[in-house]
């Protein structure tokens, strides 16, 4: 099998990422002519919204071959409202491309682009595009990248500073320069590779895109400085994009870290947790078809390829196949930005809301972030979304993908809730019988930021083990609305009490109390309304910055601190997203486009009841106790288990 890179192409908004891709895959000879973006043609934006707006909304794999070398291209959006696209692509990969503008140099999305490859474990290579326009500054940009992203960076074609980081790694290699050694450029890009391989260098490459300069080097510098996947013989693969095909259904986008998969081949996945023995559940799925990253039927895929696998079914996006020790990296959706608003999705003709479930479903299933959720309550359909760019993308694949035409409620902010004071809470469901589930909790506010943590003192003989069990497993369910209707977060929950029966207790009777104790603790305890709060990053011409300072006080922000780069002024500040949510709209009015703005997620922290909001109930509440237990007998699924 021929060497293999699997890279992914990341930049802000703006910096010329896709006609990148293009000149790579013009180079490489895999694509005849040179697409572009604003004329809709360019090869990696497939869809047609893409093609249309002229933004990439999906990431795009390409394959081709390059110096005997097999490249996997991954194409990323560059908008902030699918860093979803981006980190999950980031899963795939073994190293990465950050394009930088030479003229608006280092951006908030570049610095939190950067933050996430590092997180990853990912080697990183800099390519500063458009040295042709007017006003570009290729030592201003390396001085940002120094200052602002990593000292590690290395302008490949400054042979003394390649010599020195070289010599700093190596004491014999130090001795030999010492004495007046010049080094040959084989011996440099060896022990170079050596040190981007290990994220103690990252290579810094200069050209432009449009006019096709620098892409030779760069294509020479993924092969020459990027990893080839390690082999491994045990299975280890993660699914990290889905996508459907008419005819062979959906299909998901597997990275194999190690092992093979092949046609009619019987994979066995986790499926959970039993809720009733506590024990992990296995789901067995048969491949029906698979294809290489150019989807073109291959039968087979071997690790450190990349290709599309049918008949898993509905398998989750960043579900890990086999043995996940053999992961490079952590799996966990969300953290490079997570969803901040929600807004409800309404058929424009209402006859068509099922339909519009299941199309919103299938959408999620390529996104998981989205989290619908069906109230049938009140026949709604919500999703959780970025912002405003990624609404009008949904609206848009629905009317082209499904034609279905919708309207967006106002968009919502996400609170979350915690209890105010410690609090015991205390259920004995025992009637009507059959049942017996007899809980007793102490609830104790946390430290922000710390989550949910479950412990128990009650002995076996008390509650036997699978019953506690099922307890732990009724804990979220629990904490999906708390009194004020928001998720609660930040408690220490202890079962410190409780009994089953030998000949009453019936099986889920623990998973029916649960949610009935937390909720008449929170009760007791008090609500405390939490409201998400942005770390916003803020660049600006230096007359503006008193202007937004102001702003940011007048939002209930504060300014964390100021950095004069230049001619422009780096503003780090902390503002709640409730009064910040159209900011980067003003921004841009008043600054002419001048100024830039990124944010992502910082923390929750106390809000005025006053500015905040609650969130109606979108279930049965477990303290109305008549209508919730018929709700759990008659109709268990529908009653209080599924939320969505």
């Amino acid at each position: 099998m021929s060497q293999i890179r699997n890279i992914g192409i990341f930049a802000h908004v703006d910096a010329g990422k896709t006609t990148l891709s293009e000149q790579i895959l013009s180079h490489a000879g895999a694509i005849r002519s040179l697409g572009s973006v604003d004329s809709g043609t360019a090869h990696t934006d497939n869809l047609p919204v893409e093609r249309r707006r002229g933004i990439s909304v999906k990431a795009t794999c390409v394959s081709f071959h390059y110096q005997n070398v097999q490249i996997n291209l991954i194409d990323t959006p560059g908008h902030v409202d699918f860093s979803a696209e981006m980190e999950r692509s980031m899963w795939a990969l073994d190293g990465a491309i950050l394009v930088i503008c030479a003229v608006e140099g280092v951006q908030p999305q570049t610095e939190v682009l950067f933050e996430a490859m590092v997180k990853q474990n990912l080697p990183v290579l800099f390519f500063i595009n458009k040295t042709d326009r007017e006003n570009a500054n290729v030592p201003l940009v390396v001085s940002q990248i120094h200052r602002l992203l990593t000292p590690k960076a290395v302008v490949l074609t400054d042979t003394d500073r390649v010599s020195e980081i070289i010599c700093d790694n190596w004491d014999d290699l130090m001795e030999r320069y010492l004495d007046g050694e010049q080094f040959s450029r084989l011996l440099l890009d060896e022990k170079l590779a050596e040190l981007t391989h290990t994220r103690r260098a990252h290579p810094v490459l200069c050209g432009s895109a449009l006019k096709d300069d620098g892409i030779t080097t760069l294509l020479d510098s993924i092969v020459n400085y990027l990893p080839t996947p390690k082999q491994e013989n045990e299975l280890c693969g993660v699914v990290f994009a889905a996508q459907q095909d008419k005819n062979l259904g959906r299909g998901v986008w597997v990275r194999l870290y190690g092992g093979s998969l092949k046609n009619r081949e019987v994979i066995t996945l986790d499926a959970g947790i039993d809720p009733i023995t506590g024990d992990p559940k296995q789901i067995q799925h048969k491949i029906t078809q698979i294809h290489d990253a150019n989807l073109v039927p291959s039968g087979s895929l071997s690790s450190g390829e990349i290709g599309v696998v049918y008949g898993l079914g509905d398998i989750q996006i960043g579900q890990i196949l086999g043995n996940s020790s053999i992961l490079p990296r952590r799996i966990e959706p969300g953290q490079l930005r997570s969803p901040l608003i929600t807004v409800q999705v309404i058929p424009s003709k209402p006859d068509q809301m099922q339909e519009l479930r299941r199309a919103c479903g299938i959408l999620s299933g390529e996104d998981p972030l989205l989290q619908v959720q069906y109230i049938r309550m009140f026949n709604e359909l919500h999703l959780r979304v970025m912002g405003t760019i990624q609404l009008e993308i949904i609206e848009e694949l629905l009317q082209t993908r499904f034609d279905l035409s919708v309207t967006f409620g106002a968009p919502a902010i996400i609170y979350k809730e915690t209890v105010s004071s410690h609090c015991e809470g205390f259920v004995a469901y025992t009637m009507p019988k059959p049942c017996w589930a007899i809980l007793k909790f102490e609830i104790d506010p946390a430290e922000r930021g710390s989550g949910v943590t479950f412990s128990s003192d009650v002995p076996v003989r008390k509650i036997m083990a699978r019953y506690q069990h099922q307890v732990e497993q009724a804990i979220p369910l629990a904490l999906n609305q708390g009194r004020l209707g928001w998720q609660v977060t930040d408690v220490n929950i202890k079962l410190v009490d409780g009994n089953h029966h030998l000949i009453h207790t019936h099986p889920l009777d623990f998973i029916v109390a649960t949610p009935m104790a937390i909720q008449d603790g929170l009760q007791r305890g008090g609500s405390t309304l939490l409201e998400p709060i942005l770390a916003a990053r803020f660049i600006l011409p230096s007359e503006y910055v008193g202007r937004v300072m102001s702003d940011v006080i007048t939002m209930r922000g504060e300014v964390v601190d100021s950095i004069h780069d230049g001619d422009r002024v780096i503003l780090n500040a902390l503002i709640p997203v409730q009064s910040s949510l159209d900011y980067s709209i003003t921004l841009a009015a008043f600054t002419g486009g001048r100024g830039t703005m990124s944010v992502q997620l910082h923390s929750y922290r106390e809000c005025p009841p006053e500015l905040g909001r609650t969130s109606r109930r979108r279930s049965v509440d477990p303290l109305d106790t008549s209508k919730y237990i018929l709700a759990a007998r008659s109709a268990l699924e529908g009653g209080i288990f599924n939320l969505d």
